[in-house]
Order: C-alpha cells, then structure tokens, then sequence
C-alpha cells in the first residue's frame, strides 16, 4: 500500500494545507495519506496545544476521502523527528510504501533536519512547489501559518476567513487561540 505523510506544525491548518492534501492524492500514487500534526517542534518553535492543532487538522483535512490524521508523535512523545516518525509507521506498517510530502519551502531547511538523508530513503519526497521557491510556479496559494496568526492578533477575522477552513475559523474563535492578550 502506498502511503504518503504530511507532517507539519499545522499552527493552524491553512487552506494550502487542504489543497495540498487533495493535490497529492490526485497526482500521485498513493492509497491514502496520512496527516501527522508535530508534537514538539525540533526547532523549539511556540505551539499551541497538540490537542488543539490535532482536532484544528480532524476538521480541515480529516473529512477529505483517503485522509486521516495521526497522533503518533504524541504517542511517540517528546521532540518530533521526522526520520523516527518515519521509523515508527515503517515498523507497524510493513505493508505500507511511505513517501514524505513537503512542501518546496523545507528544502534549504533540509541540512538541518536530523537524518535528512535517511528521511528521503526510508520515505521518497513528494515535493509541492510553494510561492518563492527557485522558478518553479507555484502549485499552492501563497498562505502560510504565520500569516494567519497574525490576522488573528490583530483581530483581521474578515482576512483570517480567506486562509482557513471554516471549521477551523470556528474552533479558532471559540477557543481563542492566536488572539492577543488584553
């Protein structure tokens, strides 16, 4: 079985994210493909709680046919790294076919990932091409996480309602995530 993994912060789930999931299962070869929110960022990057970035990915992604989302970084506790992320499913899924979906963006981050090239062995890149990156036309909308938060503190919900999903808009809102602190 072919299987891809997208694993991402996922802080939140943008609409690029849905499109990228759905890009994938349309061009490629794949069975399914497995979505995998980051537990604790290697680089040490601020968070919000697994549990909420999780169910933000349940309702942005999880309803799309062949997705599903996985906790297996919290399973597999403490810092998450790709290549033991990637070791782990091998292990439990002997039948599955793993490629790892990036976006083109990662790609000068690469040398600092731990065990890159292992990584793109044990699990083929499948590379989507992110605005800015060298010539290559984008496949993806310009919209990243960052964006989004910062629309949120500054309280631009009309602008956040562009780049997220409507679900996630929601739990954002309800929950408060991003907002400023008064």
């Amino acid at each position: 079985m072919n299987v891809g993994v997208f694993g991402g912060s996922f802080n939140p789930p943008h609409i690029a994210h849905v499109l990228a999931c759905t890009l994938v299962l349309s061009l490629e070869d794949l069975d399914s493909l497995v979505v995998v929110p980051t537990y604790k960022h290697p680089f040490a990057k601020s968070l919000a709680p697994f549990e909420d970035r999780t169910r933000m990915c349940e309702l942005a992604m999880g309803w799309i046919p062949g997705v599903s989302v996985s906790r297996v970084e919290e399973e597999l506790g403490g810092e998450s790294r790709t290549l033991r992320t990637l070791e782990h499913l091998s292990r439990a899924h002997p039948d599955w076919r793993l490629r790892l979906v990036v976006g083109s963006d990662i790609l000068p981050d690469a040398s600092r990932w731990f065990g890159f090239d292992e990584i793109a062995r044990l699990a083929p890149l499948i590379i989507l091409s992110r605005a800015g990156s060298d010539g290559v036309p984008p496949l993806l909308p310009d919209v990243s996480s960052t964006l989004v938060r910062e629309a949120i503190e500054r309280g631009a919900w009309a602008e956040a309602e562009r780049l997220v999903p409507r679900t996630v808009l929601a739990f954002l809102r309800a929950h408060h995530l991003y907002e400023t602190k008064s």
